[in-house]
């Protein structure tokens, strides 16, 4: 799913790997140590469902590894230090260029869309009690606001909370 965060969860004396469905053992984790929650469409679904996964095999996690894009590394964060405070967190992501990023994905304008849509999730998200506030420098907020200005719009939500 896109948008999705990868954790990799340590307990006490065990590594457990929880992912979406779909996650498999490939990555030398032995598929006994692979626990999948396949319930979560959002990133803070995917928090909160991995707790109740991890409380239902018995496993009182100490740390988490989050796994995402590079540009929603930010967001992941803030939104695990807010929905799971009790761990320590390391946020992980492939290294790369954004040029070879969007070469990667083939589309350069969807790639600013999904950047502008994570940075007002970053901006968002504290006022919805989803996420702790993170400073964010003007410029980086003027240049937001001038790319939405031009239509960089598609990932956006909508700003009003839900009731």
């Amino acid at each position: 799913m896109e948008g999705m965060v990868g954790l990799a969860v340590t307990a006490a004396v065990e590594a457990v790997a929880v992912g979406p469905a779909g996650t498999g053992g490939d990555g030398g984790v032995p598929d006994e140590a692979i626990l999948v929650e396949p319930r979560a469409t959002s990133t803070g679904e995917n928090i909160e469902f991995t707790k109740e996964v991890l409380t239902g095999a018995g496993i009182e996690a100490s740390s988490v590894l989050l796994v995402s894009k590079p540009y929603e590394e930010r967001r992941s964060f803030a939104m695990m230090r807010k929905l799971w405070p009790t761990v320590d967190i390391v946020s992980a992501s492939t290294s790369m260029e954004l040029q070879e990023y969007a070469d990667s994905i083939g589309d350069a304008p969807m790639v600013i869309d999904m950047i502008v849509g994570a940075l007002q999730r970053v901006l968002v998200f504290p006022g919805r009690d989803l996420a702790i506030p993170q400073d964010v420098p003007q410029d980086v907020v003027e240049a937001y606001e001038r790319l939405v200005r031009r239509g960089f719009t598609s990932r956006l939500m909508p700003t009003e909370a839900k009731t």
